[in-house]
């Protein structure tokens, strides 16, 4: 894949839509300016840059995903561009947060990474009193160790990979889908040697959300292909099914106490299972047809809970009943859970 390519994916992968196109002559006057309409084009369309609204750090940070994932904007125009940007094209009101009446107390820490522009994803808690995280745009895994602070940052073989959900085996091995690079990675800590198990199906480009069951194996969703797979870490055989609904792009898993894989469907009203011997999925409607759930959650007695991101909503499900139940967000139906 070419460099333009490249950043044309990863863009679109930012944006996540396409809108209608428009011309370079409705940008508005001001330094900055020649810029956008020289740099920002070559690799993507303007309006993935116009119909975007950040603030001027949020603007900051995704310039920076652009330069590590190959945009050619020479280094002394960045901050021009940033400031265009952010003037022409501010970040946008989002729905108020809702604060309710009670006696939770939160307090909330925050640590910069080291790479700018890495777009952290899918934190993950481990025993050793870390967080690790996927840095997709700087094709790193990060550890912040919670006791000092101190940030490490394991580069990946593959360039631009584009690691997304991740997880720990019982050696302490970080396993993460490459989003962009259509494989599994496993990193060894100790050594910093990561594995690689490339999919066997080209449609299977876009691995997800990883997660083992009892008995070690690793099972993980393809949103964009529409799969389900499942890796063997003792032989490195990779297996994939189709979900039965087109386009329902399977997202968030997790697995039940029996070892049963069960994963969202972002692309439709439904919750799916999947046989973990011979991989056949079954689906199971949700109550309303404009649902879309795109994470997922299980508690001990095997209930699934899932957030429903289109209308703002926190559902219950229960497989051995097919009983759904849902609550409204204090937040609202655009809370986006």
């Amino acid at each position: 894949m070419s460099k333009k390519s490249r950043v044309l994916l990863l863009v679109t992968v930012l944006f996540c839509t396409v809108v209608p196109a428009r011309s370079q002559s409705d940008l508005p006057e001001g330094e900055g300016k020649k810029a956008v309409q020289t740099y920002c084009v070559q690799c993507h369309d303007l309006s993935q840059v116009t119909r975007a609204g950040y603030s001027q750090e949020g603007w900051q940070n995704n310039i920076n995903m652009m330069l590590n994932v190959g945009a050619t904007l020479p280094q002394d125009e960045v901050e021009l561009v940033i400031q265009y940007l952010a003037k022409n094209f501010p970040e946008r009101p989002k729905p108020d947060a809702v604060v309710l009446p009670g006696s939770v107390q939160v307090s909330i820490k925050e640590w910069v990474v080291p790479t700018p522009g890495s777009r952290p994803h899918d934190p993950l808690a481990t025993p050793d009193n870390a967080i690790w995280y996927t840095g997709q745009f700087a094709n790193v895994l990060g550890r912040l160790d919670l006791q000092t602070g101190q940030i490490t940052e394991y580069r990946l073989k593959t360039p631009h990979a584009g690691p997304h959900g991740l997880v720990a085996d019982k050696d302490g091995n970080i396993w993460y889908t490459s989003n962009f690079k259509s494989h599994i990675g496993k990193l060894d800590p100790k050594t910093g040697q990561v594995t690689e198990y490339p999919m066997p199906d080209p449609a299977a480009r876009d691995p997800h959300t990883p997660i083992f069951d009892q008995q070690g194996t690793l099972w993980f969703t393809v949103q964009g292909g529409n799969m389900v797979g499942r890796l063997n870490p003792q032989t490195g055989e990779v297996k994939l099914v189709t979900s039965p609904t087109p386009k329902s792009r399977p997202y968030g898993m997790v697995v039940n106490s029996k070892g049963i894989p069960f994963f969202v469907e972002f692309g439709s009203n439904k919750i799916a299972s999947i046989d973990p011997h011979t991989m056949e999925i079954r689906e199971y409607v949700l109550p309303h047809t404009e649902t879309r759930p795109r994470r997922i959650a299980i508690s001990s007695d095997d209930v699934l809970w899932y957030s429903d991101y289109a209308r703002g909503y926190l559902g219950r499900f229960e497989p051995a009943t097919g009983k759904a139940s849902e609550w409204p967000s204090p937040g609202g139906p655009k809370s986006q859970p």
